[in-house]
């Protein structure tokens, strides 16, 4: 029997004999059902909102105003997080876990506990001739996208993935931050193996570094490379030159969309999780916002296409958040609207005697501080200030955090489009890259 569907008693018996054009399999009409199989997938796009559990979901909800979100009305089912040697995994086994169909230990990518080398649904969509992507607001040599093509037995070695990437070359869009990564030592970055971008550009790919640069481009295979590691959080994205993830999706579909074999792309908002960390509600709301705004291009040209599958799954839960909290039956994450800066980025306008917390905070978020909260700024260790001052905001919005680091919870599944259905239940975090090779009738 179908692990997801243990129906007992009469509702059991009755799907289990297939009374009333059910099956037990599923909870889904059988005319259904065979209409879902029969419906043919030319593209899949997986996107990963790094970190985002039910409660980011909930938050992000009430924060927008309360109505239905992009994601809402196609949730199918939670997925398990668990990594192979703990029960709360980090981003490279969850990842791993995702892109290869393997559970594997906690800062792993792309190889099983062993050490041995797992392929992922983006190898399986390159060997069947489809047209490959990876987005992300993070360095794209970091744990999610690097799990889909690199394998390495730690995630630290982000020089060695970006090497991989260009050594292989089966990833033929590239958009994130991690320019260090990918320049040799002369130029700045880090690698030792050469200019990477260079080798990149001979071999046919467009360079972009800019929003405008990457606007301009228009081949087949695009590196974009934003930032010297992750791109800047959407709260400050303005103050740069950066393209937001909606844009880099945007011109991803744009790219991939020209190969006649379809595509396999990956979209992650990696910030979501970075600002769970820090315990910045603010700024985990606002990437959230970025993240459903990539969706929303992401839904339109799907719904178009008409053989494009969309999944959209969290990897794991970031930081414990709360909807509600500190002993009050109050939520009101919609304040968080007023904030216009990071936690980070107010600590770095703060002046050398700290003076002008106040007038920053103020400035930043209409968040009048007490005297007793600027106090504890002043005098708390620098390097726990960040925290401190996120924690005061999300206070403010009834927010609350039980961990600096990540939880076990299972999280949200979306999916949309042909085949759509078969990511109802409860699923493995393995289950979700067989799913779509299925989807994609891509060999094993």
């Amino acid at each position: 029997m179908n692990k997801k569907w243990m129906a007992t008693g009469v509702l059991g018996t009755l799907l289990m004999t297939g009374i009333a054009g059910y099956t037990y399999e599923s909870a889904q009409p059988v005319e259904a059902k065979q209409k879902t199989k029969q419906a043919k997938v030319k593209n899949v796009i997986f996107m990963i909102p790094d970190g985002y559990s039910a409660a980011y979901a909930t938050n992000y909800r009430w924060y927008q105003g309360g109505e239905e979100t992009e994601l809402d009305g196609h949730l199918k089912g939670m997925m398990r997080t668990y990594s192979a040697n703990t029960k709360v995994t980090d981003s490279a086994a969850a990842g791993t876990a995702m892109a290869t169909g393997t559970k594997t230990n906690n800062g792993t990518i792309g190889m099983d506990p062993s050490g041995k080398e797992v392929a992922s649904i983006l190898d399986r969509a390159d060997q069947a001739g489809k047209a490959t992507g990876l987005v992300s607001t993070s360095a794209i040599t970091h744990a999610t996208p690097a799990v889909f093509a690199s394998h390495v037995a730690t995630r630290a070695n982000e020089a060695d993935i970006a090497k991989q990437y260009m050594d292989e070359m089966k990833v033929d869009v590239l958009l994130g931050g991690g320019q260090k990564f990918f320049f040799d030592q002369k130029n700045g970055g880090v690698q030792e193996a050469g200019n990477l971008v260079k080798k990149a550009e001979r071999a046919g790919y467009q360079y972009a570094d800019s929003l405008e640069s990457l606007n301009e481009t228009d081949g087949r295979k695009v590196l974009g490379l934003f930032a010297e590691e992750g791109m800047a959080p959407e709260l400050d994205r303005e103050n740069t030159n950066q393209p937001s993830l909606a844009t880099m999706t945007s011109k991803a579909l744009q790219t991939l969309k020209k190969d006649r074999d379809g595509f396999f792309l990956m979209v992650e908002g990696s910030q979501i999780d970075w600002a769970g960390h820090a315990h910045d509600a603010a700024w985990a709301m606002k990437d959230a916002e970025a993240f459903h705004q990539a969706v929303e291009k992401v839904l339109r040209f799907a719904a178009k296409d008409k053989h494009t599958l969309v999944v959209v799954a969290g990897d794991h839960d970031t930081g414990g958040m709360s909807v509600g909290g500190y002993d009050e039956y109050v939520a009101k994450p919609e304040v968080l609207k007023n904030v216009k800066a990071t936690g980070d980025e107010m600590v770095r306008q703060f002046n050398d005697d700290l003076s002008n917390i106040a007038s920053v905070v103020k400035r930043e978020t209409t968040f009048d501080l007490t005297a007793e909260e600027i106090q504890t700024l002043q005098k708390v260790d620098a390097k726990k200030r960040v925290m401190t001052l996120n924690e005061m905001i999300s206070k403010r919005a009834y927010v609350g955090w039980t961990t600096a680091v990540h939880t076990g919870v299972d999280v949200p599944l979306y999916a949309y489009g042909p085949q759509s259905e078969q990511f109802s239940g409860l699923h493995e975090n393995t289950d979700i890259p067989g799913l779509m090779a299925n989807a994609m009738k891509l060999k094993k």
